[in-house]
């Protein structure tokens, strides 16, 4: 199989929902060039609209404009956050610094996912919640104005930390955090600093005191580095060719894959690196590589917890075996993703197993054949794609389209820089 291209991935899903908020709470019109129109992006742009702030159309390659008015206004219906978390825990933050009540909810796969690691810090700062479901969706907030907070994490994780200093961008209170076991991506941080305000970090601690307001902004968003992941992992599995990625976001908090494969001994380069607001972006040249396995520790995870799939496929399929320590965190995103990645690699002929919440994956030689229940997740979905593109694979995928959640059209890009190889 060879794998050849250039391929310029869907804008970074992270930093677009960010940049929604940040320009929802701005006085005045935002320009936002490159965003994602996935799925999520979109859920975010609608519950913004119900709110009273003007976005324009999510549209591959056109500009979003955002007109906002520096508050949001109180929706006349409960807001519909689809299946992004990252919509639900960061609008929560922005939500509890206003004084009307919303109703967030979603679908059943959100509806299922816990928020009271948000809720709770964000109770302590004065927010009040209604829980109509335990902890999930559906999920009523009462904010008002907010004390400043001072707040150990229960987990590293961006969704949390972003909630909580945009809560006290919103409320104009200090927020003081800390990450128990090494940092997570740091989005907010750069976008925050990247519009004028003083953001400290040492070590794993944050300091944010916001003074000022948010003003309107330009941003061209960088590449997606998770949905490029996918790509590499085409390229690496690849028997020959060459891929080249552009625009990819290089945050150094998102960038923990590329450690973990030059480990294993993967073929990859970064050229041509610039920044967009604080944020690193540049060109990845991919090889195919024989692979090896490795040991990924737990301070690891936080920097590449949504490429663990990903990494796993290559670890099937790489010499030895591979061990990824304290991946509890994955059973609570889209799916149960740390049973359902383990499950799959068995259905499909490979070695994986669940112990604690560590993850074991011994490589093999042989073809994939079997079929992968997704259960609607997006990352499940493309990192067994990119499996079925192995020579003599069939890998009968149930749910493909689930990958439009975060990377429009990721079959046919795929189909694009693969030779030969079945996708399900």
């Amino acid at each position: 199989m060879k794998v050849t291209g250039r391929v310029q991935v869907p804008g970074d899903k992270s930093i677009t929902h960010r940049a929604l908020l940040l320009a929802a709470l701005a006085r005045g019109t935002s320009s936002i060039h490159g965003a994602l129109t996935s799925h999520d992006a979109r859920s975010t742009a609608a519950v913004l609209r119900r709110l009273g702030v003007g976005v324009s159309p999510l549209r591959a390659g056109a500009r979003i404009m955002v007109h906002g008015s520096g508050r949001l206004r109180e929706a006349s219906r409960p807001l519909d956050c689809g299946n992004s978390g990252t919509t639900a825990r960061l609008l929560l933050g922005v939500l509890a610094a206003h004084a009307f009540r919303a109703t967030l909810t979603g679908d059943r796969s959100l509806r299922a996912r816990p928020m009271r690691r948000v809720t709770v810090p964000l109770t302590q700062m004065g927010a009040r919640f209604s829980e109509q479901n335990g902890d999930g969706l559906p999920l009523t907030v009462e904010g008002g104005p907010l004390a400043p907070l001072t707040y150990r994490l229960p987990v590293s994780s961006a969704q949390i930390k972003g909630a909580l200093l945009l809560a006290g961008l919103a409320g104009g209170v200090a927020v003081e955090l800390v990450e128990p076991n090494g940092r997570s991506r740091d989005h907010t941080e750069r976008l925050l600093r990247g519009l004028g305000f003083a953001v400290g970090q040492q070590g794993d601690a944050i300091r944010f005191d916001p003074a000022g307001r948010v003003e309107p902004f330009d941003l061209s968003v960088p590449g997606d580095f998770s949905s490029a992941a996918f790509l590499m992992g085409a390229a690496l599995l690849a028997q020959s060719g060459e891929l080249t990625l552009d625009g990819v976001g290089l945050n150094p908090t998102r960038t923990g894959f590329l450690d973990v494969v030059r480990r294993m001994g993967g073929t990859m380069e970064s050229e041509g690196v610039t920044e967009a607001l604080g944020e690193p972006l540049g060109t990845l040249v991919v090889r195919p590589s024989r692979l090896r396995a490795t040991e990924v520790a737990a301070t690891e995870i936080p920097g590449l917890i949504d490429e663990v799939p990903m990494l796993a496929v290559l670890a099937a399929r790489a010499e030895g075996s591979s061990v990824f320590r304290e991946v509890g965190e994955l059973r609570v995103k889209e799916s149960n993703r740390l049973e359902l990645v383990a499950e799959n690699l068995r259905a499909v002929g490979m070695e994986a197993e669940v112990s604690g919440d560590d993850l074991h994956v011994t490589g093999r030689d042989a073809p994939p054949v079997g079929r992968v229940r997704t259960a609607g997740d997006h990352r499940l979905a493309m990192a067994f794609a990119v499996l079925g593109t192995l020579p003599g694979a069939r890998v009968d995928i149930d749910d493909l389209r689930s990958a439009d959640v975060s990377f429009p059209h990721f079959e046919e890009v795929l189909a694009s820089i693969t030779a030969a190889g079945a996708h399900g």
